[in-house]
């Protein structure tokens, strides 16, 4: 009876509030819930900060237009209040070079959760609009934000870090369930679920317990689901490949810097080749080497020399898989403006067996919107190459000897569940190359090796990570870590490849099934809404 008039008093304190008042609580909420991403996974805090969405909500229809505007207001104060704890760290890849671009720092780890708590601000007014006073109401919330953070893994080539959804990949059984619905379906119940509490100020204290109950039985069944689906798959190794991974841990400025050809290569040499342990002999124990994401300071099968001891190191029968820039075809004499960021999978004898170009650049990072305005006003991206890296024109599968074919993803590529989706033959494994040193030591890496590992359960594939300064790791198709390097560290990680199952019913049915959910719940919650307007 006290926790009830407890919760009630501070519903109807966040109901009732206005102006400052009602964007500080909204704000505070939003930082609050950024705390259920990792590395902290503090998921059940979002039991206590979505259903101040809720009550946000029902506080809007005291504004004009049925309340669409106040609630889209407190959206968007939410979404700040969340991106920018969650997405701090942009700020370090400011810091490498800081005399071009230490001045946008402020800019950078303001602007962008300003611009992305637009689409929380559409979520919320999306909701007010099909609002009801019932738990109808949690409905109309999922479906709308899972509606607005699809459109923010897609607007502008999308950027959909951190979405709700992936408050529930931790524990890990609790993200087998991506296996059947993806991120967007994941989405959909994490907002269901945690904003379900909000009703228990509603009506009669038996009914109002149904919503959160339900939630409860929803979760408990997701873990049982999935501790069953582990208990059942124990990591399969295949006998043939043998992985070795390479974490070089160097800095930004090395990467960049042409003068630090020598170095660079004598520590990958060197570390490529390191002994493990006394029963290990080096690089000669694996037959698939593998560097991380534009790993040269140069362009790579420009350099004769450089090609000639990557050869002198691999042993018979053992290739490399590397990232690289890659300059364009050109005539001889013609200087190369622009370039690709790439993969490269070499032979034993130095050559080039395939490349994959990147499709998926990173806005700012490696080209700009509006280049050529942009350019024209001073601006440059953090790579500084001007005209902005060229996207790849395909995405494919790389046939390596000795193992199934990969699916190359470079950086944030596998962020996005589209881009490890292939049409055709199926892969047997993903390789995600990246340099996430730009980040510094900081959330930021663990935040991309957790999106990374959902696309492993996803697509029930192995994924294979190689990072320049971490976290690079070896994970099976049900998105356990079998082997990893942590953050900040140097070294070679050696490994089995893990067998890949059949595909997921998400693999074969996309998103299909997060859609047919929405639907549904729109449908619910527009019905109900119809109803009360007719009383």
């Amino acid at each position: 009876m006290m926790f009830g008039a407890k919760l009630r008093a501070a519903a109807l304190f966040i109901v009732l509030s206005w102006g400052w008042r009602r964007a500080l609580i909204a704000l505070v909420a939003g930082a609050l819930s950024s705390l259920a991403m990792a590395p902290f996974n503090a998921w059940p805090i979002l039991f206590v900060t979505f259903p101040v969405m809720v009550w946000l909500i029902d506080g809007a229809g005291a504004g004009r237009f049925n309340g669409v505007p106040s609630a889209a207001l407190a959206g968007w104060w939410f979404g700040f209040g969340y991106f920018v704890p969650g997405l701090y760290w942009i700020g370090y890849a400011f810091l490498v070079d800081a005399a071009h671009f230490g001045w946008l720092l402020p800019v950078a780890v303001s602007g962008l959760p300003a611009y992305l708590a637009l689409f929380t601000a559409a979520g919320f007014a999306l909701a007010r609009a099909l609002w009801s006073r019932d738990a109808a109401r949690i409905l109309a919330l999922a479906a709308a934000l899972t509606v607005s953070e699809w459109l923010r893994g897609h607007v502008l080539t999308g950027f959909p870090w951190n979405a709700f959804g992936y408050a529930l990949t931790e524990p890990l059984a609790l993200a087998q369930t991506a296996a059947l619905i993806g991120l967007w379906g994941m989405t959909f119940l994490s907002v269901a679920i945690f904003a379900s509490p909000a009703v228990l100020i509603d009506g009669k204290a038996a009914r109002a317990r149904l919503a959160p109950l339900a939630a409860l039985v929803l979760l408990a069944a997701m873990g049982a689901y999935g501790a069953l689906r582990l208990v059942n798959n124990p990591t399969q190794l295949l006998a043939g490949p043998r992985l070795r991974i390479m974490q070089p841990n160097l800095t930004q400025d090395d990467r960049f810097n042409y003068s630090a050809k020598a170095s660079v290569m004598r520590k990958y040499l060197a570390l490529s080749d390191r002994a493990t342990s006394p029963q290990t002999s080096g690089v000669r124990d694996a037959n698939i080497l593998i560097w991380p994401e534009s790993a040269f300071p140069f362009f790579l099968t420009r350099e004769g020399d450089a090609m000639a001891q990557i050869a002198d190191l691999l042993p018979p029968g053992t290739v490399l898989i590397t990232g690289a820039v890659r300059a364009p075809d050109l005539p001889p004499g013609v200087p190369v403006r622009r370039a690709y960021n790439s993969i490269y999978l070499i032979g034993d004898d130095g050559d080039v067996l395939s490349v994959y170009d990147k499709l998926h650049l990173v806005p700012f990072g490696e080209y700009l919107p509006f280049q050529s305005l942009m350019e024209a006003l001073g601006f440059e991206q953090l790579t500084r190459m001007r005209g902005g890296f060229i996207p790849g024109t395909r995405r494919r599968m790389i046939d390596v000897p000795g193992a199934p074919p990969m699916l190359p993803l470079i950086c944030y590529e596998a962020i996005f569940p589209s881009d490890s989706a292939v049409g055709g033959e199926r892969p047997g494994w993903i390789v995600n190359l990246t340099n996430d040193g730009w980040f510094g030591i900081s959330t930021g890496p663990y935040q991309h090796l957790q999106q990374a590992r959902l696309r492993a359960v996803e697509q029930g594939l192995p994924l294979v990570r190689a990072a320049n300064t971490g976290v690079s790791a070896v994970i099976d198709p049900f998105g356990r870590i079998i082997a990893s390097l942590g953050l900040g560290e140097e070294g070679v990680l050696d490994a089995r490849l893990p067998a890949a199952i059949p595909p997921t019913f998400y693999a074969r049915a996309g998103d299909v099934p997060a859609a047919i959910l929405v639907a549904i719940a729109l449908i619910v919650a527009a019905r109900r809404r119809g109803r009360r307007r007719n009383r």
